[in-house]
């Protein structure tokens, strides 16, 4: 594609505001179009001369230049939006999760290749310097055999975050806490070590009776397809703010931990005959006020989408990657539906 990437979003909330403020920033990309359900006052953006909308049909009726949609809408939409922007032959980019069932994904999948689109989905914690260093280490094999990988994620999301009459903590529109906190490590995962099988879970609600639909705590235990057993402990029960979120993987040759509150430090690396270079600093986490989530990498994101369209690049997590998360979290649910305390 020549000239500047068109793009639109849909969602101005926290994160739509992030994607907006992305494109906005890059050279070869250009805002045409905001879309969100509430008036523009409300959201924060009343400032912007782009073109608002509060029907995204009206948005793509009316601004036909769009080359790619941003989706950043509350998680039940993500697939049925998709498909919509797709059907108008635009590209997408996809917040997390890419859809709520595997079924839904699978249908998002099919509308892009039958209309030869291209569907982008956002996992940035993959740019995080302290992942691609794991990355590298275990594409050369300097820990060998893998045994055991371990990943903790203990984050705070109370009453500050669950606002009554909102999409989050819903069963329909938030879907999980594995969907809308967790779903960037289970990416991790399979971005490292692939699919994984026997799948065992114990799953609680401590303190989120009140709150949301689902659990706010899980131990799942599984092993990997490729060899080894692992394990994933998570909480979103932890007391006012983030603990910790990190990866410990033990090989035959070596064993490290990433960690820190987002995966962003190396805290532990000792690997046969094998000394750990400088990494890059990591990218803060996004704040949100009285919340932080993941890295603040969605300019990373931004950039592989022009690079790609423009045949510079290819895309860092495509549409089947983006399914195979979700599908992974769908059969850990299925394991909670019978192991619920």
């Amino acid at each position: 594609m020549s000239g500047k990437i068109k793009f639109a979003v849909v969602g101005c909330g926290h994160i739509g505001k992030r994607h907006a403020e992305m494109i906005v920033r890059h050279p070869e990309a250009e805002l045409v179009a905001l879309c969100d359900i509430r008036p523009k006052e409300e959201v924060g953006v009343a400032q912007t001369d782009v073109p608002y909308f509060q029907d995204m049909d009206r948005m793509l009726a009316e601004v036909p230049a769009i080359d790619v949609v941003n989706i950043c809408t509350p998680n039940g939409l993500h697939a049925p939006q998709s498909i919509k922007a797709l059907e108008q032959r635009k590209h997408v980019v996809c917040e997390k999760p890419m859809a709520l069932t595997k079924a839904s994904g699978e249908a998002l999948i099919f509308k892009a290749l039958q209309v030869h689109r291209t569907v982008f989905g956002v996992m940035q914690n993959r740019y995080s310097p302290p992942s691609q260093w794991v990355k590298g280490v275990l594409e050369q094999g300097l820990l060998g055999e893998i045994f055991l990988v371990q990943v903790n994620c203990y984050w705070n999301r109370d009453d500050r975050y669950y606002k009554p009459g909102t999409w989050k903590g819903t069963a329909d529109l938030d879907g999980g806490t594995l969907f809308t906190q967790f779903s960037h490590f289970i990416d991790l995962l399979y971005w490292l070590f692939g699919d994984i099988t026997e799948i065992e879970g114990r799953f609680a609600d401590f303190n989120h009776t009140s709150l949301t639909a689902f659990e706010d705590t899980g131990l799942v235990n599984f092993r990997f397809l490729d060899g080894g057993i692992g394990c994933l402990n998570y909480s979103t029960a932890v007391w006012d703010r983030n603990l910790e979120s990190s990866m410990t993987i033990i090989g035959a040759k070596g064993s490290v931990k990433i960690g820190g509150q987002y995966m962003d430090k190396v805290e532990y690396c000792h690997i046969e005959g094998y000394t750990i270079p400088e990494l890059a600093p990591t990218n803060p986490a996004n704040d949100y006020g009285t919340y932080k989530g993941s890295a603040n990498n969605h300019g990373f994101i931004i950039d592989n989408v022009v690079d790609t369209l423009k045949g510079r690049n290819t895309l860092t997590t495509n549409a089947l990657e983006g399914l195979k998360v979700v599908e992974i979290i769908e059969r850990i649910y299925q394991k909670r539906n019978e192991h619920f305390v």
